[in-house]
C-alpha cells in the first residue's frame, strides 16, 4: 500500500514479491474502498486472517514543493496528514471492522523523533508523525482490549528513502545523528530485524509504545563525535595524557 497504486513501479517491489512468492496487491492507502479490497484479497490468498502489518508510508507535498513551515499550503498539509498518518487509522479501522488480524497479532508503524523534538527541515511531516503515534496509542487500547492485537511505533534513525531524500539538509541530518548516536544510526536492514521482533510472540505483551531504534540518539545531549565538528581545540576535554574525557 502507498499513497498511490503506481508506487508499485518504484524500486524493486515486484522483484521482491516474485522472490518471496508473495501476492502483490497495489492500493491507495488513503482510500477506504481500496484498503477493503487489500484485506479481502489478502485473507483470500492466505486462507485466513493475517498475523502482522507494517505501516511505512509517508509523503509531504509541502516538502516536495519546498514550502517552509511558516508558509504551508493547507490543502497540501491535509494531504500530508492523510497520506502519512490518517491512512494508518484507515488501515486499522478497516482491519478491525473486517476482523482481519488474528488474536495476538501485531501492527507496527514507522515514525521519527521529529514527532517529539523540532528537526530543521522536517516540516509538516513532524505533525504527521505525532498524529501517527497518537493513533497507535488510541487504537492500541481498543484493539488490545477487544482482540488482543498490539500496536506499536518504531522511531527509527534517519534513513535515506524516496520520501526522506526530499527533506532539506537530510544528508547533514543523517551525519549529525550518526555522530550523536553511541551505536551509530540504525540501518534499514536493522530496522527490518526490529520489526520482525515486534511481529513475533516474543513481544506479545508490548503495545501502545513508541520504541526508539536509533543507536541511542534519543537519549543523548552531545557526543564527542558531534562536538568535534563545532570546536577547534579539544584540550579542554582531554586529560593530561591526551585521552578524551567522556564524562
Amino acid at each position: 500500500m502507498s499513497n498511490t497504486s503506481i508506487a508499485i513501479r518504484m524500486g524493486n517491489t515486484e522483484e521482491l514479491a516474485e522472490k518471496l512468492n508473495a501476492k502483490l496487491i497495489p492500493a491507495d492507502a488513503t482510500k477506504v474502498e481500496e484498503l477493503e479490497r487489500v484485506f479481502d484479497e489478502s485473507m483470500q490468498a492466505m486462507g485466513g486472517k493475517i498475523d502482522f502489518m507494517l505501516h511505512s508510508i509517508g509523503m509531504s507535498p509541502n516538502v516536495r514543493k519546498k514550502r517552509t513551515y511558516d508558509d504551508l499550503d493547507y490543502h497540501m498539509l491535509s494531504q500530508t496528514l492523510d497520506i502519512s498518518a490518517i491512512s494508518f487509522h484507515k488501515m486499522l479501522q478497516v482491519a478491525y471492522k473486517k476482523d482481519a488480524i488474528n488474536e495476538w497479532g501485531s501492527v507496527v508503524a514507522l515514525t521519527y523523533g521529529a514527532a517529539h523534538r523540532t528537526m530543521y527541515g522536517y516540516n509538516d511531516m513532524a505533525d504527521a508523525k505525532a498524529m501517527l503515534e497518537s493513533i497507535a496509542r488510541s487504537f492500541g487500547y481498543i484493539y488490545g482490549r477487544k482482540r488482543n492485537v498490539r500496536i506499536n511505533t518504531i522511531s527509527q534513525s534517519p534513513t535515506l528513502t524516496t520520501a526522506g531524500s526530499g527533506i532539506k539538509g537530510f544528508d547533514s541530518l543523517m551525519d549529525f545523528s550518526e555522530r550523536m548516536s553511541p551505536l551509530g544510526n540504525a540501518t534499514a536492514a536493522e530496522c527490518a530485524d526490529y520489526c520482525i521482533a515486534l511481529f513475533s510472540d516474543l513481544t506479545k505483551k508490548v503495545t501502545m509504545q513508541n520504541l526508539f531504534h536509533d543507536g541511542g540518539y534519543s537519549s543523548m545531549g552531545m557526543s564527542y563525535r558531534a562536538m568535534e565538528q563545532y570546536i577547534k581545540s579539544f584540550e579542554g576535554i582531554k586529560d593530561e595524557y591526551g585521552n578524551i574525557i567522556y564524562g
